[in-house]
């Protein structure tokens, strides 16, 4: 065999070894590397923010999976509310119905999909009057749930919102004479 043969033979040995082994450590490297993906957590609650555009007024809202809350004339009910545990890079998404009640008294579908709370604009809804996005999702809420809503088991003091939404009922007369 000549030298030249031998050479070769080495280099081919040689190179079939380091790639053996750089893919071995390629492949050692890539599932310590890999993030391990986090579980998602099913939330029994969504948190809405809404802007009334008349008014000017942003208001937070909570509302229960299934369960239908009204801003304004838009009827809004999240299916899903999932997130990501606090030590997890946040990614909270809902899946939502919104309708709209129209001045015929009738409902109309106007939008149902995922929003994502850390992309706001992307899925938010769009209304000519009223805009809701979806700022995260919860375990807990101040809102009683559903069956403590039914049950009258525990009521929400709901007077300083009727105190705010109406000031001009809570003013007295200013005695004009005539």
């Amino acid at each position: 065999m000549s030298i030249f043969s031998r050479i070769s033979m080495g280099a081919v040995a040689a190179a079939t070894a380091a790639l053996a082994v750089c893919t071995v450590t390629f492949a050692a490297a890539q599932t310590q590397a890999a993030p391990v993906a986090a579980d998602r957590i099913t939330n029994p609650v969504a948190e809405f923010a809404g802007i009334d555009k008349i008014t000017g007024r942003i208001i937070t809202f909570d509302v229960y999976i299934d369960e239908t809350v009204q801003f304004g004339a838009l009827q809004v009910t999240p299916r899903i509310c999932y997130s990501r545990p606090e030590t997890e890079e946040p990614k909270t998404d809902s899946f939502v119905e919104v309708d709209e009640i129209t001045l015929d008294r009738k409902i109309r579908r106007i939008f149902t999909g995922w929003m994502f709370a850390e992309s706001p604009g992307l899925n938010a809804v769009e209304h000519a009057v009223y805009d809701v996005w979806l700022k995260g999702c919860k375990q807990k809420s101040d809102v009683p749930p559903p069956e403590a809503a039914k049950t009258g088991a525990s009521q929400v003091d709901t007077s300083k919102s009727k105190a705010a939404a109406t000031p001009a009922a809570t003013e007295p007369d200013s005695g004009e004479a005539n």
